[in-house]
């Protein structure tokens, strides 16, 4: 005959996993300790490392390509250059360019690669959701200011 004592916990057990089971996973805040290793304090209970995280590509850095259609700014205005020294024969030189006005831009236009910098920093507050049942944790993106 089973002991009364052994089915209490084997329904207890089995009640908790019924309700574990209706969350398939479970949000946790966080906050960046560092960057380099990586490491998450989570809710002030836990500091997690790099290798129990996993990372969206909100919080990394990654390369993309993306459609432009700027123009760079004007950036050199009048000025003029100063020549000084000797030439080949050795005579003196003191040579002062007219003025010019070399202000320009350039067109940049198409399909360009960008690294977009993403990458988590210590004080970042994350948003973390951990796997059911394991120990991995998944960091969603940053929250807050």
């Amino acid at each position: 005959m089973p002991d009364a004592n052994g089915l209490v916990e084997t329904l207890k057990k089995s009640s908790l996993e019924a309700v574990e089971a209706a969350k398939p996973v479970h949000v946790y805040f966080g906050e960046v300790v560092s960057a380099a290793p990586l490491k998450i304090n989570v809710e002030q209970k836990m500091i997690l490392g790099e290798m129990q995280l996993i990372l969206s590509r909100n919080v990394t850095d990654f390369q993309t390509t993306v459609t432009v259609g700027w123009q760079t700014e004007k950036e050199l205005g009048a000025h003029s250059h100063t020549v000084k020294g000797n030439d080949h024969a050795g005579d003196s030189l003191d040579l002062v360019t007219g003025e010019k006005n070399l202000a320009h831009t350039h067109n940049i236009t198409g399909e360009k690669q960008i690294t977009v910098h993403n990458g988590l920093a210590a004080g970042d507050a994350v948003l973390l959701i951990r796997q059911q049942g394991g120990q991995k944790f998944v960091v969603l993106d940053r929250i807050g200011t």
